[in-house]
């Protein structure tokens, strides 16, 4: 097994990550979006990002197996310190640790970018997400009853919250 290496994300690395998300939009509650995504889409997503909102990825000989990205937690200027996260692993390495990489390096940056927290939105019965970010010392702040609609039914989430500061 190779060594996977986690870096800042290019447009070469678009097609994969678009390729890997719309696995977990069509599959999954993973994602609430309900339509895959289109390349151009996704193009325009990364190029009007802003700095403290970085997508990063983890190459395994050659391939794009993961990828994460710090976003908008919410629109309004006063939320401009916290930030969402966004983790998707290719399903045929899944179990390898890829997930927390991508935590714990988001941490990192938002640390560097002087951020100051980072918030989850997980579906309820994603106990594998909830389990990896708790690993990393998110701590689960709050849960909302159906909140979400996929799949022709109501999704809880969990809210889980990482202090970059926290003591």
């Amino acid at each position: 097994m190779s060594t996977p290496l986690l870096r800042l994300a290019t447009e070469a690395d678009l097609a994969a990550i678009n390729d890997i998300h719309n696995h977990y939009v069509l599959n999954t509650s993973s994602t609430y979006a309900l339509e895959p995504m289109s390349l151009e889409t996704r193009r325009n997503w990364f190029t009007s990002r802003a700095e403290i909102h970085p997508v990063t990825v983890i190459e395994d000989q050659g391939q794009v197996v993961a990828w994460g990205a710090l976003g908008f937690f919410r629109l309004l200027a006063g939320y401009r310190t916290t930030v969402e996260n966004s983790v998707y692993v290719h399903l045929d390495h899944m179990r390898r640790g890829l997930g927390s990489m991508i935590l714990r390096d988001q941490q990192q940056r938002a640390t560097d970018l002087g951020l100051h927290s980072i918030i989850a939105v997980i579906d309820s019965k994603q106990q594998a997400s909830i389990a990896a970010h708790g690993k990393q010392g998110y701590r689960e702040v709050g849960r909302m009853q159906e909140i979400a609609r996929k799949f022709d039914r109501y999704h809880d989430v969990v809210f889980m919250q990482w202090m970059v500061n926290a003591e």
